[in-house]
């Protein structure tokens, strides 16, 4: 069930469905089964996109909407405006935008509407922030600080050199199984946003931390319900991707100087790195399971960024 959205847009703690008007409620209903069955968005984005839409009706509903053909752009205006007010952030407010306009889309298409008034909302962009990447020789130093023979340091091991080999998202990590490693091929096969599967390869030091965790680590946690996990905690069941962040957390802590980054930080390094060291860009795309180039492409602002830092440190004149 959608969580009832507040007055000024932001999304509530309660777990019933919105007191909407009956055809707003139906519509709600019918676009949270599109996005989870027909677009298979993940179960994070269809709680924010339905959140928005559902937040939008309301304030639709307070002003006197009872169906979908008497929702117009004064409305949409006016639910942004309040949100603003309220004190969304340029990014909150662009996201909102974004999910109202895939909404009126939608219905327009199914014939619920007859005209598409999100088409015509405008938005503030979103700030764009460069992420933070380690360095190198600091991604080097936090996978190599992990060299004991404990089970935890054998899992913990993989998981680092494969977040940083591979690019992989950590939901995605913590969802392979054993038979999803090729270890001949040096290949692990990922299954991303939108159920799209894609293979992506690394290197010899996560190779042998994944041979060194199948051999002496995954048999000590192992119970007869693990079942084909790769990564599993200590009571035998696939890691969560909460206990993932945490690890990683842990363990940069520990490299001095290093930016406190989580999981998606090794992702931004990996991308990094790559280009740095010569990997064009659909290559990147291809191993990070972008379905745009355009999302690729924050990681060469974020060379350049990085190059002008080392100009401005390096040259005399800078």
């Amino acid at each position: 069930m959608i969580s009832a959205g507040s007055a000024d847009g932001s999304s509530a703690d309660g777990s019933s469905a919105p007191d909407l008007p009956p055809a707003l409620a139906e519509a709600l209903r019918s676009y949270t089964r599109h996005l989870e069955l027909e677009l298979a968005r993940s179960a994070h984005t269809v709680r924010a996109y339905s959140g928005d839409v559902a937040a939008m009706l309301e304030h639709a509903a307070r002003r006197g909407v009872r169906t979908l053909d008497e929702l117009d752009l004064a409305v949409l205006r006016s639910w942004l405006a309040c949100s603003r007010t309220g004190g969304a952030a340029r990014a909150t407010l662009a996201r909102r935008g974004s999910s109202v306009r895939g909404f009126t889309g939608w219905a327009c298409r199914r014939g619920l509407m007859a005209g598409d008034p999100g088409a015509l909302l405008a938005t503030p962009k979103g700030v764009s922030v460069l992420p933070d990447v380690l360095r190198a020789d600091e991604a080097v130093r936090l996978v190599e600080q992990v060299d004991g023979g404990s089970a935890t340091e054998l899992r913990d091991r993989v998981v680092l050199e494969l977040l940083y080999a591979t690019g992989v998202r950590v939901g995605e990590l913590c969802g392979l199984d054993i038979d999803d490693v090729d270890a001949e091929r040096r290949l692990v096969r990922v299954l991303g946003k939108g159920n799209r599967e894609r293979s992506v390869p690394y290197g010899d030091p996560a190779g042998a931390a994944v041979r060194a965790w199948l051999a002496s680590g995954r048999p000590q946690w192992a119970t007869r319900t693990s079942g084909p996990a790769l990564l599993l905690g200590r009571r035998g069941g696939r890691l969560d991707p909460r206990a993932a962040r945490t690890l990683v957390h842990r363990r940069l802590a520990a490299v001095p100087g290093a930016p406190d980054l989580g999981p998606h930080g090794l992702r931004h390094s990996a991308a990094t790195h790559l280009l740095e060291g010569g990997a064009d860009l659909r290559s990147v795309q291809e191993l990070l399971g972008h379905a745009s180039l355009a999302t690729t492409q924050i990681y060469t602002h974020v060379s350049v960024e990085r190059l002008r830092a080392s100009y401005a440190r390096a040259h005399p004149r800078a």
